[in-house]
């Protein structure tokens, strides 16, 4: 089981200077939506950029993540959203 702010913390470490949201979606803390807007993602697939965030939450996905909902865009893909 994870709050949301530890997860939050997690990828705020990964993605520096970037806007992290995380929810829990289902109140069981376990199943998580995360929104992240990051220059780290300029030049990256849709794929590429979600693989940066489960290496992020490295074992996290394996052991206290049961499901993740990823929304992540750079900020001029947000800015055109």
């Amino acid at each position: 089981m994870m709050h949301p702010e530890q997860v939050q913390e997690k990828l705020v470490q990964s993605f520096p200077n970037s806007e992290v949201v995380v929810q829990d979606t289902t109140g069981t803390m376990d199943h998580f939506q995360v929104l992240i807007i990051s220059s780290l993602f300029e030049g990256k697939t849709m794929v590429e950029q979600h693989q940066m965030v489960y290496k992020a939450l490295g074992d996290l996905m394996k052991e206290a993540i049961h499901a993740l909902a990823l929304k992540t865009y750079t900020p001029q893909q947000w800015k055109n959203n």
